[in-house]
């Protein structure tokens, strides 16, 4: 198969599976032009393990992992097949760590909230990998850890697989406005996410890593790691010269980032 792009998706609220709004009329866009997969890995903010760990189910369930929303989104399911052989197969390839199978975890909203808009026929294949969130001494393992980690994943591209990174470079709960999706960003929000984004453009990986250098809004812009490592592990999977293009650009809730790009 030709090889495949790699995508990074900033997923925000789980209210965009139902709404129709720019940034779902986009993916529903940027879906329809991307070449159709022998399957999509999705690396999610929301399945943080001890160690690493990949799908390996036929069958994944839809996950609703998330709590207070309207009860049409509970009954969303998102029944694409899995995919066991290419899952058995990144056990292997990934060579800087230990990777194990799981037959016990699904789809989460991570995942199945932006394929349900890129691919609502929900009948390519799907699977999952986990990001390893230990920690040592009160500490998470570093960025560089995950950037590393994910380079093994670039043979995967030539196998017809499109590796989806699924997060945000911009997610702070905290400062979230909950009651209006479209509230006025934070200065602070929009000046890393703008930062990130000339990086991006400028294919300067070593600042996204150690993106405390991208100035005084970065500790208010990524608090925690969780969101922003799917896209350091989509961004490992850049190739020399390969183009880079913005798919949407936006905020959300005033202090969520709804950047997403794609490699290829």
């Amino acid at each position: 198969m030709a090889k495949m792009p790699a995508l990074f998706v900033g997923h925000g609220s789980p209210m965009n599976v139902v709404l129709d709004n720019p940034f779902t009329r986009s993916l529903r866009e940027w879906g329809r032009r991307l070449p159709r997969p022998r399957a999509v890995l999705v690396v999610s903010a929301h399945w943080l393990t001890d160690g690493t760990f990949v799908s390996c189910t036929p069958r994944p369930r839809t996950i609703h992992d998330f709590y207070g929303f309207p009860e049409e989104l509970y009954a969303v399911a998102y029944p694409s097949p899995g995919a066991p052989e290419e899952a058995e197969h990144l056990t292997r390839a990934v060579g800087r760590a230990p990777v194990a199978c799981d037959d016990e975890w699904g789809l989460d909203h991570g995942a199945w909230s932006v394929l349900r808009h890129l691919f609502p026929g929900a009948d390519v294949p799907v699977f999952q990998l986990s990001i390893d969130y230990s920690f040592n001494d009160r500490h998470p393992k570093p960025v560089r850890y995950h950037y590393d980690l994910a380079k093994d994943l670039r043979p995967l591209r030539d196998r017809g697989v499109l590796v989806v990174g699924s997060g945000n470079i911009v997610h702070n709960l905290s400062a979230i406005d909950f009651r209006d999706m479209d509230a006025p960003p934070y200065p602070w929000a929009l000046e890393f996410d703008e930062r990130a984004g000339e990086c991006l453009v400028a294919d300067d990986h070593e600042s996204l890593i150690d993106f405390g250098t991208l100035g005084p809004s970065a500790p208010l812009a990524v608090p925690t790691l969780d969101h922003y490592l799917p896209m350091i592990y989509a961004l490992a999977l850049r190739e020399e010269g390969e183009p880079l293009t913005f798919a949407h650009e936006g905020m959300q809730n005033a202090s969520i980032s709804m950047r997403c790009f794609q490699l290829g």
